[in-house]
C-alpha cells in the first residue's frame, strides 16, 4: 500500500527514526565545493553526467565540471534582477531535448520584483549561454510584497514545463490568490514551451476550456511552493509548500491519478491539515487535497525545503525515499515510499547550514545546497 494512506504521516510525532544497526548502507555528505555565493538550486541537463549547474541568488549560474568550479559563469543576470530576501535568480530548467535544441529556462524576480520565466539558448561554447538569446516566456506581476515568489521550474515526465508560484506575499494571503483560480500566483502552472517563442497552455490543463480558471493553471491552493519535483521512476509529484506560522507540509500527487491535475491544496483555507487562521475550529474542506505529511514549527522548524525521491545508485538504502529539509534547522528527513515510514537522517546527513535546496544530477544522484555557499553530494558512508 502506498505511503499516503498511513495515518502516521499526519505529523512527525510517530517518526520511525533510523536505526543504523539495521541498515546495510548509510548515507554521508561528500563536499563538492564551498566557493559558491548564496546558491539556491542545482541541476544538470538531461543525460549530462559530467556537469552540475548551480543557481546563485545574486544572478549567476555557475558550472561545476568533474567537481571543479569553472571560473566563467554559464549565465550572468546580475543587472536584470532584484535580489535579497526571497527575491533573486531562483532556478533553472533544461529542456528535455536540450542536447539538440540548446534551450533552457530561468526563473527570477526582475528589477521591479515581478516574476519572469525566460528562455535562453546555449552558445557555441557548451559551458556558456548566449546572453542575447533571451525570450520571455511568462511575466507575472508581484506587487506590494517581496516574499512568496515561489521559484521552481521543472520539466515533468510529459515534457511540459511546470512552474511553482507563491501567493504574492504578506501574512495569510491578503490578496486571496491561493483560492483565486484566475490569478497565477499561489499556483502550479503547466506550460507547453515547444513553440518558436513564448508558450501555449496545453489542451489537457484543467481550465483550458473552463472559464472558471486560468488556462495555465495545473493545481492551486499553494502558499509558497519553493521546491517541487517529479519521481524519476514513477512520475509522482511532490511539493514542499512553505507554511505560515505553525505548519510545514509536503503535498503529493500520484502519476496514476493525473499528477494533481486541477487539485486544490487548500491554502488559505488550511495551513497543513489545520483550519486557517489558527483558532478556527471548523472550515469547509470540501474538494481540498490535504498534505501527506506535515510538521509543526515547534519541532522545531520554520520553512520546508522540498527535495527529490532518490533514484541514484550510490546509496541503496535511500532508494525510494523522498528527502526534504527545513531551512532553519537543516535537518534531513525522508518519507520511504515503499513502507510509509518517516526517517530522520540528520545524524548522518547534516550540512550544518541553512538548506536552500536539494539538487539532482544526470545520474539521479542527489545533492544538498546551503545558502552559505556549500554543495554536498549524498554518498555512501566510507
Amino acid at each position: 500500500m502506498r505511503i499516503f494512506a498511513l495515518l502516521c504521516l499526519a505529523t512527525l510525532a510517530c517518526t520511525d527514526f533510523l536505526k543504523p544497526g539495521l541498515q546495510l548502507q548509510l548515507p554521508a555528505l561528500l563536499p563538492v565545493t564551498s566557493a559558491l555565493s548564496s546558491p539556491v538550486f542545482m541541476t544538470s541537463p538531461p543525460g549530462d553526467t559530467l556537469r552540475l549547474f548551480v543557481v546563485q541568488q545574486g544572478g549567476l549560474v555557475r558550472v561545476i565540471r568533474r567537481d571543479t568550479l569553472l571560473a566563467t559563469p554559464f549565465l550572468d543576470l546580475t543587472g536584470k534582477i532584484a535580489s535579497g530576501g526571497e527575491r533573486g535568480l531562483l532556478s533553472i530548467a533544461f529542456h528535455p531535448q536540450y542536447a539538440a535544441n540548446g534551450r533552457f529556462y530561468v526563473y527570477f524576480t526582475d528589477t521591479n520584483g515581478d516574476i519572469r520565466i525566460v528562455r535562453y539558448l546555449v552558445s557555441a561554447d557548451s559551458n556558456v549561454a548566449d546572453s542575447l538569446s533571451a525570450d520571455t516566456v511568462l511575466a507575472v506581476p508581484h506587487p506590494g510584497q517581496s516574499n512568496h515568489n515561489g521559484g521552481q521550474l521543472q520539466f515533468g515526465p510529459d515534457d511540459k514545463l511546470y512552474a511553482g508560484l507563491g501567493d504574492g506575499g504578506g501574512g495569510g494571503d491578503p490578496a486571496g490568490n491561493g483560492q483565486d483560480k484566475h490569478a497565477l500566483l499561489g499556483k502550479l502552472l503547466r506550460l507547453d514551451v515547444d513553440g518558436a517563442s513564448g508558450y501555449t497552455s496545453p489542451a489537457d490543463n484543467p481550465f483550458f476550456s473552463d472559464t472558471s480558471g486560468a488556462p495555465e493553471i495545473w493545481a492551486y491552493g499553494l502558499r509558497n511552493p519553493w521546491r517541487f519535483s517529479f519521481d524519476l521512476l514513477t512520475g509522482d509529484l511532490y511539493i514542499g509548500d512553505v507554511g505560515q506560522g505553525d505548519w510545514e507540509e509536503v503535498d503529493y500527487a500520484p502519476s496514476n491519478a493525473g499528477r494533481g491535475r486541477g487539485v486544490n491544496y487548500g491554502w488559505n483555507v488550511m495551513e497543513g491539515k489545520h483550519c486557517y487562521p489558527p483558532g478556527t475550529t471548523t472550515c469547509n474542506q470540501a474538494g481540498l487535497t490535504l498534505p501527506v505529511l506535515e510538521y509543526p514549527h515547534s519541532l522545531p522548524g520554520c520553512s520546508i525545503t522540498g527535495g527529490y525521491v532518490y533514484r541514484g545508485t550510490l546509496v541503496t538504502t535511500l532508494v525510494g525515499h523522498y528527502l526534504f529539509s527545513d531551512y532553519c534547522t537543516h535537518f534531513v528527513r525522508s518519507i520511504n515510499s515503499a513502507n510509509g515510514q518517516v526517517y530522520n537522517w540528520t545524524g548522518l546527513i547534516d550540512p550544518g547550514d541553512n538548506v536552500s535546496s536539494f539538487g539532482q544530477d544526470g545520474r539521479g544522484e542527489l545533492y544538498i545546497v546551503t545558502l552559505g555557499g556549500r554543495l554536498f553530494r549524498i554518498v555512501q558512508t566510507p
